[in-house]
């Protein structure tokens, strides 16, 4: 008697499960699981309103053209202190003052040589009193064509070097093959420094056209540069 009640009851609670998996969706299959249709996205554009046109119509995107004012502002700013940062640091004097000495060993070492080139002894208290004369008038010079004045005038100081570097290269030729030596020795140095100068100023057409004004003259004269 007791066994059939348990198997009645087991009967029972077995239906029951059945009947909840039933009503829950099924047995648990794959056969049950939704069925989804697969097709391409359409990518025609939005059917109704973007979160855009629903901020716009909420008045959400009037702050927002301050807001890119100010990183204008900030990008303005940076661009400004990099502009500063890549400024010459010593200034024009101080740039002025280092190619001076720059130009005055180029002198010391032109004096020098012209000694060698001739084969005499070479004076050094001579050659040092002339660099050190040199070095002031080169540190005049070379202030004045850096000085914001000279500056506003890009054309016209390009033009005068130009000149001045023809004027040096065709003079250095014509004092090298028809002075004597003591000339050549004497004026050769200050001339020569001034041709370098005028190069290291003037822009690379300028340059371009002195020496190719300088080789037109040595060609058409027929000296040689030894």
């Amino acid at each position: 008697m007791a066994d059939s009640l348990a198997n009645g009851n087991r009967k029972q609670r077995r239906q029951a499960a059945k009947d909840r998996s039933r009503s829950s969706g099924g047995d648990g299959s794959e056969n049950d699981a939704p069925q989804i249709e697969l097709r391409y996205p359409d990518k025609s554009g939005p059917k109704g309103k973007t979160l855009l046109d629903i901020a716009a119509e909420r008045n959400l995107l009037r702050e927002k053209p301050a807001e890119v004012d100010v990183v204008e502002t900030d990008i303005t700013a940076v661009n400004e202190v990099a502009a500063a940062g890549d400024a010459d640091p010593i200034g024009p004097f101080g740039q002025a003052i280092f190619l001076a000495i720059t130009l005055s060993m180029l002198h010391f070492t032109l004096d020098v040589l012209t000694y060698q080139q001739y084969s005499q002894a070479i004076e050094w208290n001579a050659i040092y009193k002339r660099t050190a004369m040199v070095v002031p008038q080169l540190i005049f010079v070379t202030s004045a064509f850096h000085s914001r004045s000279v500056s506003r005038y890009p054309l016209p100081k390009q033009l005068f070097l130009l000149a001045v570097s023809v004027a040096s290269g065709c003079y250095l030729i014509f004092s090298a093959n028809e002075h004597a030596y003591f000339a050549v020795m004497k004026r050769a140095p200050p001339v020569g420094t001034l041709l370098v100068w005028s190069f290291i100023e003037m822009n690379l057409w300028f340059s371009m056209s002195s020496l190719a004004a300088i080789l037109g003259y040595l060609w058409w004269s027929g000296f040689t540069l030894l």
